[in-house]
């Protein structure tokens, strides 16, 4: 989903794309697969591997939102055989009838997915038939540690969503500047949880608890955007932002390049975070869809699927994978939480166009402050 891919390089994106171009023209020559991805999603390498191993040609083109591929693919007839979809997205198209289902016995390196990431998307694609993990990751808080802790002192609680959504932290903290994204979606399911109350939740009297809260706390927050807190936290222009890994992990490598002494770390709240997932899938009307199962099988090999997670520094859901990537990816809890952070970690669902349409309201009050 586009929010996975904000902090992304786009040059190598464009670069990559002008690479693959040519292969449409080569697809001809013979036995050819249609895919459809995030732009800069997949390694360096990884394409032009694929054809050398398996003598199959990808022509490849890239997505910059969820919303282009499920318009894409609800039409009918896009010609593609595999996509990258969102856990969040497939319920709409699993609904749709526009998936194949998988079957794993045509799939020899399903073997090495891991079972607990199977079962958290299970909530998503019921009995794991139509999708399997590619990459994934959480969303948490980004800090800037020397500056929350002049603010909060030693004891600050970054380990908690109390950081943000206590008001007397977050008034403080609007000293140095607070930021979270600009996503009903992804921000009102965390305070649904954070209030104790289920993060998909389509009960109206739920919305306007959460309303109440974050109009409470509206004052002391800076900015609402899906972009610009990833450079002002790495810059130290703002302190704290509720965000993707991904972008918080940009944010401090940034810094560290920079030199500028900012330090920023990530958290994932210990009351529990929401846990995404890119998927594979196989379309129903997928013109080449042996070669489609070929090409969702390859990016099972452990050892296909290692390199692009040290690449795009986002996890994949191949368990056997885990031991070939960079220690300092593997052993980074902001990429691999630990188990025991894993266990509190939920999905978010699409909801009915009655609900979606009360947190669109609910979250222009907010954004608004009345």
């Amino acid at each position: 989903m586009r929010r996975h891919r904000a902090y992304l390089n786009t040059a190598v994106g464009a670069c990559l794309s002008l690479g693959l171009a040519a292969s449409v023209a080569a697809s001809n020559a013979g036995p050819s697969v249609h895919v459809y991805n995030w732009y800069d999603y997949i390694g360096p390498t990884t394409l032009a591997d694929f054809k050398r191993d398996l003598g199959i040609t990808p022509v490849y083109d890239t997505f910059d939102s969820a919303e282009v591929l499920e318009n894409k693919l609800l039409t009918g007839g896009s010609g593609y055989d595999v996509v990258v979809a969102s856990n969040f997205s497939l319920p709409t198209l699993i609904k749709a009838g526009v998936l194949e289902p998988l079957d794993p016995a045509k799939l020899p390196n399903y073997q090495h997915m891991d079972p607990e990431l199977l079962a958290k998307l299970a909530s998503n694609d019921p009995g794991n038939r139509y999708a399997v993990p590619y990459m994934w990751g959480t969303n948490g808080i980004g800090y800037n540690v020397d500056k929350v802790r002049a603010v909060l002192g030693d004891q600050a609680p970054v380990d908690s969503w109390d950081l943000l959504f206590k008001e007397e932290n977050l008034a403080k903290l609007s000293q140095c500047g607070v930021a979270l994204l600009d996503s009903p979606s992804e921000i009102l399911p965390v305070v649904l949880h954070y209030l104790g109350l289920p993060p998909n939740s389509k009960d109206p009297a739920h919305y306007e608890q959460a309303q109440a809260l974050l109009l409470k706390l509206r004052p002391h927050i800076a900015y609402f955007n899906s972009s610009k807190f990833i450079t002002d936290l790495a810059n130290g222009d703002i302190c704290v932002a509720l965000g993707w890994a991904g972008g918080m992990l940009d944010a401090k490598a940034s810094a560290e390049q920079a030199g500028n002494g900012v330090k920023i770390e990530y958290s994932l709240p210990k009351e529990g975070a929401p846990v995404w997932f890119d998927t594979l899938v196989l379309l129903k009307d997928a013109p080449h869809p042996t070669q489609g199962l070929a090409f969702i099988d390859y990016l099972m090999r452990p050892q296909v699927v290692a390199p692009i997670t040290d690449y795009l520094h986002y996890p994949n859901g191949n368990r056997s994978a885990t031991a070939l990537v960079s220690a300092a990816t593997r052993n980074n809890p902001a990429v691999y939480p630990p188990a025991e952070t894993m266990a509190r970690l939920y999905t978010l669902e699409p909801l009915p166009k009655k609900t979606e349409r009360i947190r669109t309201r609910v979250w222009s009050r907010v954004k608004s402050g009345q």
